[in-house]
């Protein structure tokens, strides 16, 4: 479980985020919405562990990791926790497999074991075939897909994705929905996600919607049967 506790960010005389108060269930896909400056990336920056807050906590199964010195942050981080962009971020020098193997192989995972769970993701994805080629060789939808996989590989406890399908067109907007869903209905994998995308938060287990650096509101869909 991820509890955020009373986040405050200001940048300069602009507050960002005043007072923010999350419970993050396992196994839960969260989605955040709201207009541009509403404070949602800087929120999921600072819930991944990627930017400190001024002022509140953030516990992962009741550790504050933040207070953890910046090393240790970074070793927790790599282990527990995986992001998906929506530019992708990979490494154009790369293969699809070797930028999928980079995140186990800096944990300290042998190269073997590193690329074998690295095949095993592309295979599930339906990217085998795809392995030895370049980020400037792959559409849009795949590389989305290893960037998904890339955030898998270590089995984290948690995605944290920042406008995942902004860059998609329409049909690998719905690819990538479904595979969220699969992740979570397989593998017990938990989201959250940054998102101006109506329909991906229409799959999400719940939704919170920020305006001005608050939670506005929150609200939980039905998602049986889905």
């Amino acid at each position: 479980m991820i509890e955020i506790k009373g986040i405050y960010k200001s940048f300069g005389a602009l507050q960002v985020l005043r007072g923010i108060d999350v419970v993050i269930r396992p196994g839960e896909i969260v989605s955040i919405v709201g207009p541009s400056g509403a404070g949602k990336t800087t929120l999921l920056q600072i819930a991944g562990t990627l930017d400190r807050p001024d002022a509140g906590k953030v516990f992962y199964d009741g550790s504050d990791v933040l207070s953890l010195p910046e090393k240790k942050l970074s070793a927790f981080r790599n282990k527990n926790i995986g992001f998906v962009f929506q530019f992708h971020q990979l490494l154009p020098e790369f293969t699809a497999l070797e930028n999928i193997a980079i995140p186990a192989l800096i944990k300290g995972e042998n190269r073997a074991d590193a690329f074998r769970r690295a095949n095993e993701l592309l295979d599930y994805l339906g990217l085998k075939e795809r392995a030895e080629h370049k980020p400037a060789e792959l559409s849009g939808g795949e590389k989305q897909r290893v960037s998904v996989a890339r955030a898998l590989v270590n089995r984290p406890s948690v995605i944290f994705a920042d406008e995942p399908s902004g860059s998609l067109d329409t049909k690998n907007k719905r690819e990538l929905h479904k595979l969220f869903l699969n992740l979570r209905n397989e593998f017990g994998q938990t989201f959250v996600i940054v998102t101006h995308d109506e329909s991906l938060a229409a799959v999400s287990d719940r939704v919170l919607k920020m305006r001005d650096g608050v939670i506005e509101s929150e609200s939980v869909n039905n998602l049986k049967g889905v």
